[in-house]
């Protein structure tokens, strides 16, 4: 029986402490449980730098890579033929015969038809986290490309009010300035009016003034 639970980091969440966690949990690849005089050659897989597009690769494929090893039970099975192989060469056949050979000395009943068991095993539940993270990144990417389109909406929305407020703005900024032009038109009739009116007042007032100031001067002249 496998594990209940990965106990894989998530890939879309960040979440405290989970190294630590995954240290408990991780058995070491390079020894089987119950046997300790045997090793087994370790081998992890990475991504040449050169060929690196994605900044999350390798830390993604680690993710799988500590999730696969933690599926692994007591004992010789596939991840074990596995881990051998990935080390000793992939395509070299006599790695199978001997990561086989040293799992029947572990496990004496080991089978083909065992490892390709677990094997397939091992694929369906990577298969599971993989649907899981799948789902969440895409529920993720939904989320914000949704958010993405609501700011971008409302952002033009605003932009678009503000843009009416200054066409309006403009309009009344260029009526007011027609008015100013036609305040001394308007106006300049009656600024004319008031003007002669108020010269006429002060001519009228030295008149009257003159002639009262005559009548004065002949009254302290002529009278005794």
């Amino acid at each position: 029986m496998a594990k209940e639970s990965f106990n894989w980091k998530s890939l879309f969440i960040n979440e405290e402490g989970t190294k630590s966690q995954e240290s408990k949990v991780v058995q070491s690849s390079g020894q089987i449980a119950g046997a300790p005089d045997n090793k087994f050659p370790t081998h992890t897989e990475s991504f040449p730098t050169n060929s690196l597009t994605n900044p999350f690769l390798n830390e993604i494929f680690e993710v799988y890579d500590k999730g696969f090893e933690s599926l692994n039970e007591a004992g010789f099975d596939f991840f074990e033929m596995y881990k051998s192989v990935m080390a000793v060469g992939v395509t070299n056949p006599q790695s199978y015969q001997m990561a086989f050979t040293m799992g029947k000395t572990i496990k004496s009943d080991l089978t083909k038809e065992f490892l390709l068991q677990k094997g397939s095993f091992y694929i369906t539940e990577i298969e599971k986290v993989f649907v899981k993270y799948d789902t969440i990144g895409k529920a993720k990417k939904a989320d914000l490309d949704n958010s993405i389109t609501k700011e971008k909406y409302n952002l033009s929305k605003n932009i678009s009010e503000l843009e009416a407020k200054i066409l309006d703005l403009q309009k009344e900024l260029e009526a007011k300035k027609m008015e100013l032009q036609k305040v001394d038109p308007i106006n300049m009739e009656q600024l004319s009016e008031i003007q002669l009116k108020m010269e006429a007042n002060n001519l009228a007032k030295e008149k009257i003034i003159t002639s009262i100031n005559t009548v004065i001067t002949g009254i302290n002249q002529y009278l005794q």
